[in-house]
């Protein structure tokens, strides 16, 4: 009886979040010309909500989201530029959903250190979740 309730166990829903954080990336994003030509320094924070129940089941690799894929995934957004960082943290999560449909919940912030405002900030950051 046990290991059949083992068994059912195991195949339930099991919602796994996985973070990447402090990605760094070396990026052209903002409004201003200095910004898109000389570009500047950025951080990305990413989470993300699966149903890893077969993962953890199996203990298999290939049945869980691979990590490197997904910071492949971000990294291609971060290398096209954008006026906004509030827009740059959109096509990131629409990068992941499309990538990675089995996500359920994505959550990112994108934060650009010293920014070029007339005081000392050491970052602005937007979070978006979708």
């Amino acid at each position: 009886m046990y290991l059949c309730n083992l068994i059912i166990y195991r195949i339930v829903m099991k919602k796994a979040t996985v973070a990447l954080t402090d990605m760094e990336f070396y990026a052209f994003h903002g409004c201003f010309e200095e910004e898109q030509a000389i570009g500047t320094h950025f951080t990305v924070d990413l989470s993300f909500s699966y149903d890893a129940a077969k993962a953890i089941a199996t203990d298999d690799v290939n049945e869980a989201i691979n990590y490197p894929s997904v910071y492949e995934s971000v990294k291609k957004v971060m290398d096209s530029p954008h006026h906004l960082i509030e827009t740059v943290a959109n096509d990131i999560i629409l990068a992941i959903r499309h990538d990675f449909p089995e996500v359920k919940e994505v959550k990112v912030r994108v934060s650009k250190l010293n920014p070029p405002l007339e005081g000392k900030t050491r970052c602005v950051s937007v979070e978006i979740e979708g």
